[in-house]
């Protein structure tokens, strides 16, 4: 049985150890068919260095031997191209030249003058002994780079650049000193942009990936290019895993004995959680992907104990949400309350619609919509749809959520302490037993707590806010917010994980409601009355009530005076069996 490839992003130990691939070769000869100098922006964690690992061995001259070794049976290995084997290929990864900000530029020479050793090594073969030495001997990163050059021109070698993680060391700079600091580097004669003006004329076809498109603006300003291919449609399924993919991977080892159950309910458990994301709309519709690296997270323990994950996003995944902090914190924190508002909009409403810049100098990074459009490439947001200049953007699953709820919790936190360990202990009481009312009376409590010291988070878009944030994080429930139930949109429906914890049985529909602190009594009835129809409605709804199948149903109705919540009344409470 073939092993599961999880954190592994060497194509050839892939092929080696004979583990599962997922073949993405096709888009090779689509690649060829485009410009000569490509630029390919995706977020983190989608199979972003083995593509690049499996391009090196493909293009490799000295993989030639081994091309049925390293490409039978893949797609590519039964229709090669013209340009097979045919490079010197020099790599770089430049998440690997990290320096701090008094050693940033030996720390970058170091890096790259190892890389170009190494390249000179591999491919000793085509280089004469003066060259070979040259290159060995030269101090600095861009005199062994001029010298290859010029020998490799001479004699008329083909060289291909990939480069991965091409903006990691100046995105670092970026968050960590700012624009200033950053323009150091990419401007007039910073080294960092120093280097890059020697790749161009010197390869016969460069292709790099990142997570942004800010440093490619800075530093080939005047290339005149057409570098980009990120947003084109035939590319969008080129990295991560499209659902065939992943039923294909569970067939497979569903054929190993290794997975039990029905494909179509696994699919169902992984698909709110790490599918949806969009990079561009096709004539046909919107074809989304799966995040590989969550997939693969999620396959692993499935493979080893035939049970999917305790914890659904995967604790690297967690911490992701210091990204957004990086991001409101850009330029040491100039416009921080405009980009929050933006944030707090987005995990309120799950959506915003915006222009997307595929191009803008980090000097600009602050203005809404180059902020925004760094949210998306970071796969905070994908696309929906919309109509050119205005992109609707959504969050793509519930892992991504997730963050933007504990960003806004930790912000909560920062502006007035929450005992998070009460509630976070009520919500499996919550789920199992439904006792609910120690969560609702803590966070309605919290509310006006926070309320206090802070006066903009007051009113009823913010108590929504607030409340998704918190349920949110339940690990034992899936919270479905503006959830669509018989032609009607809910504020908040919470289902059980049941493929994970059977024993959690209890369901809920929140219908939150606010009414001014002086409203009068008729105000306030009528807001209960239409909570009331809303619920009953929602209850009926038969995408519910499969979903729910042998749960309990608890319909809430939570209204709040100004600041203060009114006791939460039941309107609906009955055991659900189809």
């Amino acid at each position: 049985m073939k092993q599961l490839p999880y954190g592994i992003s060497d194509f050839k130990r892939i092929r080696r150890d004979d583990l599962y691939y997922v073949d993405k070769t096709m888009y090779l000869p689509l690649l060829e068919e485009e410009n000569s100098y490509l630029l390919m922006i995706r977020p983190r964690r989608f199979g972003k260095s083995l593509f690049l690992s499996m391009m090196e061995a493909y293009y490799d001259v000295n993989m030639k031997d081994r091309f049925q070794e390293l490409f039978g049976g893949l797609w590519i290995g039964k229709n090669p191209t013209r340009l097979a084997n045919k490079f010197q290929v020099m790599r770089f990864d430049f998440s690997r030249a990290r320096g701090s900000i008094d050693n940033l530029e030996s720390k970058f020479n170091e890096y790259c003058s190892r890389q170009l050793n190494r390249f000179i090594e591999k491919y000793k073969e085509f280089y004469d002994d003066f060259t070979y030495r040259q290159v060995l001997e030269a101090k600095s990163a861009e005199s062994k780079l001029n010298i290859i050059e010029g020998y490799a021109h001479d004699m008329e070698l083909s060289l291909y650049l990939i480069i991965d993680e091409y903006d990691n060391f100046t995105n670092n700079v970026l968050a960590s000193h700012g624009s200033e600091v950053f323009g150091n580097l990419t401007h007039t004669d910073g080294f960092y942009r120093n280097f890059f003006k020697l790749f161009k004329g010197m390869f016969e076809r460069i292709f790099m990936i990142g997570i942004s498109p800010v440093t490619l603006d800075d530093l080939t300003s005047g290339y005149n290019i057409d570098w980009n291919i990120s947003n084109l449609p035939d590319f969008n399924s080129m990295l991560g895993f499209e659902e065939k993919d992943v039923r294909q991977m569970l067939a497979y080892y569903k054929d190993c004995g290794r997975v039990d159950g029905e494909i179509d309910d696994i699919i169902a458990d992984m698909k709110p959680w790490y599918d949806n994301y969009c990079f561009s709309l096709k004539k046909h519709g919107r074809e989304t992907v799966y995040n590989c690296d969550m997939a693969l997270y999620y396959m692993s323990p499935l493979l080893k104990t035939g049970l999917p994950p305790e914890d659904m996003i995967d604790k690297n995944i967690k911490t992701d949400f210091s990204k957004l902090q990086m991001l409101i914190n850009l330029d040491h924190g100039i416009r921080r309350e405009t980009r929050i508002s933006a944030i707090e909009q987005i995990a309120n409403e799950g959506f915003i619609d915006m222009k997307l810049k595929t191009s803008f100098p980090a000097m600009e990074l602050l203005q809404e919509d180059n902020f925004l459009s760094l949210v998306y490439y970071y796969g905070l947001l994908t696309i929906d749809g919309g109509e050119y200049p205005i992109s609707h953007m959504v969050i793509p699953n519930e892992c991504v959520r997730q963050q933007y709820w504990n960003f806004m919790i930790n912000m909560y936190e920062n502006v007035h302490p929450i005992a998070k360990k009460p509630i976070e202990k009520d919500y499996r009481s919550m789920v199992y037993n439904g006792e609910w009312r120690p969560v609702i009376e803590k966070i309605g409590e919290a509310f006006k707590e926070l309320s206090s010291v802070r006066d903009t988070i007051g009113g009823e878009h913010n108590v929504q806010g607030f409340f998704k944030a918190w349920l949110g994080v339940c690990d034992y429930a899936l919270l479905c917010p503006e959830m669509e139930l018989n032609y009607g949109y809910n504020d908040f429906v919470l289902v059980p994980l049941r493929s994970h914890y059977p024993n959690a049985t209890h369901c809920y529909i929140f219908e939150l409601k606010y009414a001014r602190k002086d409203a009068s009594e008729k105000e306030v009835a009528d807001k209960y009355d239409e909570a009331e129809a809303q619920i009953e409605t929602y209850a009926a709804s038969p995408r519910l009530l499969r979903a729910i199948d042998g749960c309990t149903l608890h319909g809430i109705t939570i209204l709040f005076r100004g600041l203060t919540m009114d006791p939460p009344r039941v309107i609906i409470e009955k055991k659900i069996t189809l």
